[in-house]
């Protein structure tokens, strides 16, 4: 037996070892790779942005390279699990540690966070995310015309606000955002740059989007992060007895699913249009263009139970005039509403989401902003809630409730 079959033998037993079997920074199955610098084993995509860290770039690949004696030894010395206690010893509850299904950016710079940065080695250290205020300026897309323009953005901790000005000495912000009413993803893809993000909140009972992007990766991946901080602690002052582990699935949250499909109206006799669904848990929204500020309309997922169910394929003589042939059918005890989707892998991927949203139970805010809605809107925002409303083709769908964070009472369930 050559020296690096040997090497190669002693590397498979050590991938045994719990926590091995999957990346040490973003949880893929299988890493391929091992760092010779920390002791961990990373997957192909996380190896990448290591390489590019001077201080840690001595990784190595599992089946093509050679290995030295001392670095199997080493290697067999840490691992993921010893060494992961020892970065991520005091990483904070808010401080979103992205999975391989997340964007580069938020990858790169966990990974620089830990590693190059070591923020999360020692408790007590203070990080710049949990400052109280953060002020700066963000690329924000405009409403009706389309343009990234420079606005001035101030997060509160205090008063739990996130608020954008359109002028740089503007005394009065153009908007108000409240922390519990807020969401915030990454959608580099739907933006068009790889450090776009997506701020999703209630205004007026209405589900409002922004996007905005900063050309710098750290920059934007702290704001997130100072959001996220942001939201622990009104959840905190919220619910005092609530442990972590309870809050943090309260914070910033990714959407299960979002993608084109074709739908009709109420009557189910107008034409069907092509429309950007997104599926924000038991939300299932519909707009015209993905960028689109308002949603065309909004249907409720409820649990199968209380009469919320999905089939595939339409019904018996739907009158049918769309390109999309692969239907799918939502019935809810107010009406039934149709899609279709472009091929039999989405149909599938949306009635996997469907099923799954409605076998799992119901929380008490659910049942209760399932019924919450007031029209108190004005200007673009009465004008959407009145094509929701008003029974035209984009109606029928239940009206906004949407909390990011659940009050006044917290699911324990």
């Amino acid at each position: 037996m050559t020296d690096n079959e040997r090497a190669a033998r002693t590397l498979k037993h050590v991938l045994q070892k719990p926590g091995n079997g999957s990346c040490a920074d973003c949880g893929a199955d299988n890493p391929e790779w091992g760092s010779c610098s920390l002791g961990v084993f990373v997957c192909l995509g996380c190896s990448g942005v290591h390489r590019s860290i001077p201080d840690l770039g001595k990784v190595r690949s599992l089946r093509l390279s050679r290995w030295e004696d001392s670095e199997v030894q080493f290697m067999s010395e840490r691992g993921n699990d010893a060494m992961n206690a020892v970065y991520e010893a005091a990483l904070p509850v808010y401080f979103y540690k992205p999975t391989h299904r997340d964007c580069q950016v938020l990858k790169e710079q966990w990974i620089r966070a830990k590693y190059e940065r070591q923020e999360f080695l020692e408790n007590g250290k203070k990080l710049i995310y949990e400052d109280g205020t953060r002020d700066g300026m963000l690329m924000k897309r405009g409403r009706d015309n389309g343009q990234f323009l420079n606005r001035r953005f101030v997060l509160s901790l205090r008063d739990g606000t996130l608020k954008y000005y359109t002028k740089l000495d503007a005394k009065e912000p153009k908007a108000v955002i409240k922390v519990d009413t807020m969401n915030a993803c990454f959608q580099p893809d739907k933006i068009g740059n790889p450090n776009g993000l997506q701020i999703t909140y209630l205004r007026d009972n209405i589900t409002r989007n922004i996007f905005i992007y900063h050309d710098s990766s750290r920059e934007i991946v702290v704001w997130f992060n100072c959001i996220r901080a942001a939201q622990l602690h009104y959840l905190k002052v919220a619910f005092p007895g609530a442990t972590d582990a309870e809050l943090k699935p309260k914070l910033t949250r990714s959407f299960l699913k979002e993608g084109y499909m074709e739908k009709t109206g109420p009557r189910q006799t107008e034409g069907f249009k092509r429309r950007w669904f997104t599926l924000d848990h038991r939300r299932l929204m519909y707009f015209k263009d993905p960028l689109d500020a308002f949603a065309r309309g909004e249907v409720f997922l409820g649990h199968r139970d209380h009469g919320y169910r999905v089939t595939i394929g339409l019904p018996a003589g739907t009158h049918y005039n769309g390109t999309w042939q692969y239907g799918i059918t939502i019935e809810t005890p107010e009406r039934s509403f149709l899609f279709t989707c472009e091929t039999d892998t989405e149909q599938k991927d949306w009635m996997s989401h469907f099923n799954a949203v409605m076998n799992t139970p119901m929380s008490p805010q659910e049942y209760t902003g399932k019924s919450t809605h007031t029209h108190t809107h004005s200007g673009s925002a009465h004008h959407a809630c009145q094509r929701i409303c008003a029974g035209g083709h984009e109606s029928g769908a239940l009206p906004r409730r949407g909390r990011s964070i659940p009050s006044p009472s917290l699911n324990r369930t």
